[in-house]
């Protein structure tokens, strides 16, 4: 049973909720963020990312960038540019890329279903990118970015989300990068229990993006527990900011891979000992994306391959029938050697979102060889977490991104 409640959200005024929405933080690095910040001074990143209020050189984790975090924050709502409800509601969240919309439901779920495992999760997260988050919210006393969770489609739900989208959007603009945004409120009590109740007769909901945003909100509930020996749950510390899709609207993009060397090979040995596994056919200069599972391209010297997996190395396994798995396994470790992707600086990972001529660059430019993939499914990601399982790591692209900064939720 999934908790997941309306909330009182602090959001932008409806004027410039399109200048204040922002890409997630992680999504840029410094210099990208600060020349984002000066292109757009309402640009929620300056919350997000507070450092860039600071000469390049200063710690971007000292404790001061929180603080400029918290007073940007505040800032923001003296001036008007956010502004609070007023009162408990839902937001129906639609983002539109290339023509294709996803509709989500944002409000707040439980940080008990993320401990007791109703909300499942398929990655490991770092201890570092943790303290960067849970500094962020304990600091700026809120969440500032959704965490973007699935859940297997329900009928009811789905119901009343369309009859809301029949309305006059809250907000409606197109971003710089092409995607549409629309959001609508739903402050209706009759349409908020049918949606509370509903998620009540939801067994799991799961992580799809934002694992250390959820970890992190979920370690500074149990700091404020512990500050607040009385505390009776009903708390906002206990709920963290969430956008919940359901799975049939879901796209997950290819996660490709780029390697910097052949491991010692010629290009004739490394294709021999990849067919010792794989079923290889030249293709040509023409760009191959895999259509199936089990299937891979290849790009090396000017070519482009078809990789198939041999019956005898796939597998039902959960994560080891995964096609990342098959790669990693039959290809990166057994022949170019790389055991550990987070920390091998001989790999790479480009989103499929920029194509496979990016691909072809990198693999010209500052790397040898590329592989595109078959992406992975969201059947497959619910799978691997209902088993208690973990993905490999950039197992998944899911785009479009959230927005961060149209909804915001205080923990008090």
């Amino acid at each position: 049973m999934a908790t997941f409640r309306p909330f009182n959200a602090v959001r932008p005024r409806e004027d410039v909720a399109s200048k204040v929405a922002a890409l997630p933080y992680d999504v840029y690095n410094r210099e990208e963020a600060l020349a984002e910040v000066l292109k757009e001074p309402l640009s929620f990143l300056k919350v997000d990312r507070a450092e860039t209020q600071f000469t390049p050189d200063f710690n971007p984790y000292d404790a001061l960038v929180y603080e400029k975090a918290r007073d940007i924050l505040q800032q923001m709502r003296e001036e008007g540019i956010l502004v609070q409800e007023g009162k408990n509601c839902y937001y129906v969240y639609e983002l539109t890329m290339n023509g294709r919309s996803q509709t989500g439901l944002v409000g707040c779920s439980a940080i008990d279903d993320y401990l007791n495992n109703v909300i499942k999760k398929h990655e490991k997260t770092r201890e570092d990118k943790e303290v960067d988050r849970i500094n962020h919210v304990d600091i700026c006393n809120a969440q500032t970015g959704p965490i973007f969770l699935a859940y297997r489609s329900q009928q009811i739900i789905n119901d009343v989300v369309d009859k809301v989208k029949q309305g006059t959007p809250l907000y409606n603009f197109v971003a710089p990068d092409g995607i549409r945004h629309a959001v609508w409120k739903i402050d209706q009590e009759k349409e908020i229990v049918t949606i509370e109740t509903g998620f009540k007769n939801i067994q799991n909901i799961y992580i799809a993006d934002g694992h250390h945003r959820a970890a992190s909100a979920v370690k500074v509930g149990l700091k404020r527990r512990e500050a607040n020996p009385g505390y009776t749950g009903d708390e906002e510390f206990n709920f963290f900011l969430s956008v919940l899709f359901p799975h049939d609207q879901l796209m997950i993009l290819d996660y490709n891979r780029v390697v910097k060397d052949l491991n010692g090979y010629t290009p004739d040995e490394f294709l021999n000992e990849v067919a010792k596994a794989f079923a290889v056919e030249k293709i040509g200069q023409e760009p191959y994306k895999p259509t199936a599972k089990a299937t891979f391209g290849l790009y090396l010297e000017g070519a482009w391959y078809k990789l198939t997996a041999k019956e005898e190395i796939r597998s039902n396994d959960p994560v080891e029938g995964l096609d990342v798995s098959l790669l990693q396994n039959h290809v990166l470790t057994s022949i170019l050697n790389i055991k550990d992707i987070r920390t091998d600086k001989r790999i790479d990972f480009v989103g499929g979102i920029r194509g496979l001529k990016e691909l072809e660059k990198r693999a010209n430019t500052d790397m040898k060889l590329a592989f595109s993939m078959y992406p992975t499914s969201i059947v497959e990601l619910f799978d691997v977490s209902d088993a208690g399982l973990l993905m490999p790591p950039k197992s998944t692209w899911f785009e479009p991104k959230l927005r961060s900064g149209l909804f915001i939720h205080e923990l008090n």
